[in-house]
């Protein structure tokens, strides 16, 4: 009987075990383990990887090219390669003759951009966020309308607009003034469409109704409740309606002809414009300078404030 057993129980054994046993494990082969990827371990993409290098590339060349040309005079924007530095570092030289050339003009249009930031995109941001607020919390007869009313003004491109704006304000008598751009800088339909998406998300209803039942109204609900919730979208649409102020181009130059109150867009514009006049004074080094110091505000508002976009992409992230 034992002999008759003794097969039986070697055959039911694995494979493993009776390589095991008979002391050939070391050339028994070994099956491959799929890896897995964990969020502190993703997986790794060529394409994307080389995409991103393109992108970053496209993104940060110009800039070094500004960087670098800003540090070169006239002479040496002619004589140097671009993406490299010349003999002479004129930046400092440069910067202190974009602030005193022509009087001083720089100075000025950069107070006419603080200006028009300030009133056009901060009062955008105001409005957006009302709109947003009430749009998302509360129900009222034509809310469909409105809704394909934003939508569709999110379509429409603003330059399809600068000419009608133009007229209108022509026969208000606006236009060579600063409201020529503050006003129409006031209506951002993105902006209200983005805080409208965000205030239905970010508010719990519940958490409105419970502060109208502790005796709150609906402006102090609005500011002690609403207004940090909405936080990250306020900056967000901060952000974006500051950058397309500050950027802005195409509306005041078809509705201011004083130089006085031109932006830095029209203002630099001006300065380039001079090397295409007979006996224009050319300055390309300092208009150069002059758009090395228009970005650094929007960059150092990028730095300073990208702590609320990470606590906005975190907000709801976690379940408690």
């Amino acid at each position: 009987m034992s002999s008759t057993s003794s097969p039986v129980t070697t055959a039911s054994q694995p494979p493993s075990a009776q390589s095991g046993q008979s002391g050939g494990s070391k050339n028994t082969p070994r099956l491959r383990t799929r890896r897995k990827h964990t969020p502190g371990r993703p997986k790794r993409s060529v394409l994307l990887t080389v995409l991103t290098g393109l992108i970053m590339l496209y993104t940060v060349v110009p800039l070094v090219w500004l960087v670098i040309s800003a540090t070169k005079t006239q002479e040496g924007l002619a004589n140097s390669s671009g993406l490299w530095f010349s003999h002479d570092f004129a930046l400092w030289d440069n910067i202190s003759k974009t602030f005193t050339y022509h009087d001083g003009i720089f100075v000025r249009w950069l107070l006419n951009t603080l200006l028009y930031v300030g009133l056009g995109a901060g009062g955008a941001t105001l409005l957006a966020i009302l709109g947003g607020y009430a749009l998302a919390k509360f129900n009222f007869p034509g809310k469909r309308a409105v809704f394909a009313v934003v939508i569709g003004a999110v379509a429409v491109p603003g330059t399809a607009l600068a000419v009608p704006t133009f007229l209108m304000f022509s026969k208000m008598g606006l236009t060579d003034t600063p409201w020529a751009v503050i006003i129409p800088s006031l209506v951002s339909p993105f902006g209200l469409y983005l805080m409208w998406v965000f205030a239905t998300e970010a508010i719990p209803t519940e958490l409105m109704e419970a502060a109208r039942i502790d005796g709150a109204g609906e402006i102090r609900t609005f500011f002690q409740v609403a207004m940090p919730l909405l936080a990250p979208g306020t900056v967000t649409v901060l952000l974006f309606t500051t950058v397309a102020t500050w950027n802005n181009y195409f509306l005041p130059l078809i509705m201011l002809k004083d130089p006085n109150w031109y932006p830095l867009t029209l203002g630099l514009d001006s300065w380039n414009s001079q090397a295409q006049t007979i006996g224009g004074d050319v300055i390309f080094n300092l208009v150069i300078t002059g758009s090395l110091l228009t970005i650094v505000p929007l960059i150092a508002a990028f730095l300073l404030l990208q702590k609320y976009w990470q606590s906005g992409l975190a907000a709801g992230s976690v379940k408690e």
